[in-house]
């Protein structure tokens, strides 16, 4: 974080993750913006508190309620649908390895489509792996972010993990907020092109 840069730009409200900043840069923030707004959406339903905190810094709350209205509407039509149960690997990070905990924002906006991450219990949020021999798991899932990954990874990731590796968009799986009502629809389109059946 550039705070010689935030300064310049003499912002009266800043918007912090919990994940993304550190209490040290928070409180580095607060000598000179008015008003910190400090997030940390841990699932799906948590967008709806979100839209009302930033509605109410801002003074839009009318705005806000209508993106409720509107994710509400098209998580209700995405859990009348039923998806079946996949165990995958999440990779977000190469070199190391890295995924994703089951108690991350990503892990439960997965678990709406029936796509369960492993391993099933984390100490660390976003957890280092050895390798990607995982016990246990259906297929991987490699997000475009934050690590570029791109088709190119698949066959290699393939080969490390033995398991078939799909690429799925990092932003409509972790970017909560507005970008959250179209990620249920896009992964919902997404869960319908995997293979249903497990893996040997």
């Amino acid at each position: 974080m550039n705070l010689a840069k935030i300064r310049a730009l003499a912002p009266t409200h800043v918007i912090l993750n919990v994940d993304e900043n550190t209490k040290a840069a928070a409180d580095a923030l607060a000598a000179f913006v008015p008003n910190l707004i400090v997030t940390h959406p841990l699932s799906p339903e948590d967008n709806l508190v979100l839209y009302r905190q930033i509605g109410a810094a801002f003074g839009k709350e009318r705005e806000a309620e209508a993106l409720c209205a509107r994710f509400e509407s098209e998580l209700i039509e995405v859990r009348r649908r039923t998806f079946p149960e996949r165990k995958v690997l999440y990779l977000i990070w190469k070199a190391p390895w890295m995924t994703v905990s089951p108690d991350t924002y990503i892990s439960r906006t997965l678990a709406i489509f029936g796509l369960r991450t492993v391993p099933q219990y984390a100490q660390a949020r976003y957890p280092k792996l050895p390798d990607l021999e995982v016990p246990g798991v259906d297929l991987v899932l490699v997000s475009s972010e934050p690590y570029r990954f791109t088709e190119k990874h698949l066959i290699e990731i393939e080969r490390l993990s033995g398991r078939p590796a799909h690429l799925i968009d990092g932003e409509m799986t972790s970017w909560y907020g507005p970008r959250a009502i179209a990620g249920l629809a896009y992964l919902s389109r997404f869960a319908e092109t995997l293979p249903s059946r497990r893996m040997a």
